[in-house]
């Protein structure tokens, strides 16, 4: 049984928006003043209109179900290719819990301290994302639907409230356009680089996307289109509602929403912001359920992993296992402060081993002929990782920050080549 191609135009568009709009991204970026819109600009013609380029590309020319794996295994190899895929699905396996929790507690204030209520109310937003997408994407496709859908929504409330608030008693910020050429500038960059990320994941997609060939260029570029506007005129707003200062990274919605002084506001924007998560969660994980599903059919991961459900035709087993790990992960946050600082340094480390994918991904963009977007897109991962590498100014100990990071990137290569070698013994892959 093969993928049923259940994507159209519409639904993939949707799709990309779920998976590409993060709502904690504005509050940070108004945090850091007016200057973070022309950053968002920066980041759109150096990293996103690349990944538009390069996802249209590659998937018209892989139309199945793999994404990054496949365009790696036939551009570079097949150890090449099975790196690409392990980094990039550890990466979101860990960063859905910590996601889950961020959003839960701002869309719920009253579970912030409340550790079984935060856990519970998390991992039921990460299993309702993945139980839609887990029966067809025919029915999943709602869920991230709904997300994007309301994020348009949530973009609307925060540009009208900005206009009635601006009308009353005129901006709270003088927007100044040219950031500060700091450090920080350059790291926040590479900060909103990684924020406009997440479009790759439609090629994951392949297999069932209807005509990729013809639509998914159309889809992505409307995507990122809609997103860069999102993200840019968020931002404004909530800086004409209130000065950067006064905007909290964690809660800047939320706060905004209570300045204009309508009483049911800031409930409709904490239920839009859990909407959205639900609809990215859902997106991410059901799309990179399908990286080593496309592993698990060249016999590169266990054959479990290649099953298709006879009722509704989705990698079940690989949806199951990243649901499992994802909620171990979240369960495993709450055990104690050793552990969730263990977590932490894994987030950190996840996010240099995120953009490594991206530097195969813009190698076979390079292949297809498309030179200045590669450039562009390696060119910005490169800043992105540069960036992780260097330690903030609140870090301790900058030894044993590099140390980790070291021995953390070299644990998640050596585990990939360990699986990657087992397949090889077993003798039972084409590729290995």
């Amino acid at each position: 049984m093969n993928l049923k191609r259940e994507l159209g135009l519409r639904d993939l568009t949707l799709f990309s928006i779920a998976c590409m709009v993060a709502t904690r991204w504005i509050a940070s970026a108004a945090h850091a003043g007016s200057g973070a819109l022309l950053l968002w600009v920066l980041a759109a013609i150096f990293f996103l209109i690349p990944t538009v380029v390069a996802s249209a590309t590659l998937t018209a020319k892989h139309p199945q179900a793999g994404g990054i794996y496949i365009w790696t295994r036939q551009d570079f190899g097949p150890w090449h290719g099975f790196l690409s895929f392990w980094i990039y699905w550890m990466g979101i396996v860990i960063w859905v819990p910590s996601a889950a929790m961020f959003y839960v507690s701002i869309a719920l204030p009253p579970l912030a301290n409340n550790r079984i209520g935060l856990l519970a109310a998390s991992l039921a937003a990460i299993w309702i994302a993945l139980g839609t997408n887990l029966v067809g994407v025919k029915m999943g496709k709602w869920t991230e639907n709904a997300g994007a859908i309301a994020s348009w929504i949530l973009g609307v409330i925060l540009v009208l409230a900005a206009w009635r608030i601006s009308s009353e008693r005129g901006s709270a910020t003088t927007f100044r356009l040219m950031p500060a050429f700091t450090w920080d500038t350059v790291n926040f960059l590479a900060t909103i680089a990684y924020a406009l990320s997440g479009l790759e994941v439609v090629g994951l997609m392949g297999g069932e996307i209807r005509d990729p060939e013809r639509i998914l260029k159309r889809a992505a570029s409307i995507a990122a289109i809609f997103t860069i506007i999102f993200y840019i005129a968020t931002t404004a707003s909530l800086l004409i509602i209130l000065p950067a200062g006064k905007i909290s990274e964690l809660t800047g919605l939320i706060q905004v929403a209570s300045e204009t002084r309508i009483a049911w506001l800031p409930a409709l924007v904490a239920i839009l912001v859990l909407v959205t998560a639900i609809g990215q969660f859902g997106g991410l994980g059901s799309s990179v359920s399908r990286l080593p599903f496309a592993a698990g059919v060249d016999h590169l991961m266990p054959a479990a992993f290649a099953k298709i459900h006879p009722r509704w035709a989705t990698p079940y087993i690989s949806i199951l296992i990243f649901g499992a790990l994802a909620s171990f992960l979240l369960i495993a946050m709450q055990l104690g402060d050793t552990i969730r600082e263990a977590y932490q340094t894994l987030v950190s480390l996840m996010v240099i081993a995120g953009f490594l994918p991206y530097i195969y991904m813009f190698g076979s963009t390079w292949l297809a002929g498309k030179r200045l977007s590669a450039l562009s897109g390696w060119a910005t991962t490169l800043l992105a990782i540069i960036c992780a590498v260097v330690p903030s100014a609140d870090i301790r100990s900058i030894w044993l920050f590099e140390l980790k990071l070291a021995v953390g990137t070299i644990a998640v290569v050596a585990s990939a080549r360990w699986l990657y070698s087992r397949a090889a013994q077993r003798g039972r892959s084409r590729y290995a």
